[in-house]
């Protein structure tokens, strides 16, 4: 029995490592999913790439849940479609965010998301946050202040701004799932699911008015190679895979270690945007991305 046994100490930051990894590879995904975006992209394609990329995937989700699906109540529908409302104007943000800013910015920014949930959770329930998240939260804003000036202090872009509007539409999103009682018990794929759709569902509103860019046909006859890759790691990988994994390995291991893993997205983001993207910050850039990295670090901690 002690040959039998010995082994198991060996194995077990193995069986650590192999759960830890895809989730990894989610993180790394999302960091280079503001590349693909900004690549494949302009301002009158957004809706239309929005329209593509989602509705690649919703056929998987909807023939993978079905029976889920079918026995979600009325209430949780209709809570799930209002979240897919705020999560369709999430994307729209991001989108149109990323096409006027660097893939690294875009990254950056939107890890305040981290900081700006537990402070608006703090404002709801009316609790004074800790001094170690204070502290976070402000080295996290200094570095983004850093990270959008570029050569000298001015304003930040339309497109900060926009990315920025991003996550606090997230901290919104993050805090009415929190609220709204109905979806709380509703099985996760099926969710997600209804969300995905209700967002499409706005998406190709928009898509049919006129002054909103090229329909989502067009967007796709234009095309060429290196778009439909880019749209289908965005669609394959930064949507499907990526909420696949979410699932398994949240029950595979623990929901804690799945957030920290994913916490490192903005540094695959930064990584994509410089090595990849060319973007330079500069040295002031360098600093805040620094800074914002540290500091949504500190506030994970702090607040947990």
């Amino acid at each position: 029995m002690s040959a039998l046994a010995a082994p198991v100490p060996a194995t077990a930051p193995r069986r650590a490592w192999l759960t830890d990894l895809p989730v990894l590879l989610v993180a790394v995904v999302w960091g280079g999913s503001y590349l693909a975006a900004k690549g494949i992209t302009v301002p009158h394609t957004v809706v239309a790439v929005l329209v593509l990329r989602f509705a690649l995937v919703l056929p998987v989700l909807a023939l993978a849940g079905r029976r889920r699906l079918r026995a979600l109540t009325g209430a949780q529908v209709r809570g799930a479609g209002a979240l897919g409302l705020v999560l369709g104007g999430i994307f729209l943000l991001e989108t149109y965010g990323v096409v006027h800013t660097s893939a690294t910015n875009a990254g950056l920014i939107i890890s305040l998301t981290m900081i700006f949930t537990p402070l608006a959770e703090a404002a709801v329930r009316r609790r004074r946050p800790s001094r170690g998240f204070l502290g976070a939260a402000a080295l996290s804003v200094a570095g983004v202040v850093l990270l959008t000036q570029g050569a000298g202090f001015t304003a930040p872009g339309a497109g900060d701004l926009l990315i920025l509007g991003a996550a606090l539409a997230r901290t919104a999103h993050v805090l009415l799932m929190a609220r709204i009682k109905a979806v709380q018990d509703a099985d996760s794929l099926s969710l997600t699911t209804v969300q995905l759709t209700s967002a499409v569902a706005v998406f190709a509103v928009l898509a049919a008015l006129p002054g909103t860019g090229a329909s989502p046909w067009e967007a796709a006859a234009g095309f060429g190679p290196a778009a439909w890759a880019g749209l289908v790691f965005l669609s394959v990988l930064c949507t499907l895979f990526a909420f696949f994994v979410q699932m398994w390995a949240v029950r595979a291991t623990s929901p804690s270690r799945v957030s920290l893993l994913l916490g490192t997205e903005p540094l695959w983001a930064a990584a994509a945007g410089i090595a990849l993207g060319g973007d330079r910050p500069g040295p002031a850039g360098l600093v805040g991305a620094v800074l914002v990295l540290a500091g949504t670090a500190w506030g994970r901690r702090a607040a947990a």
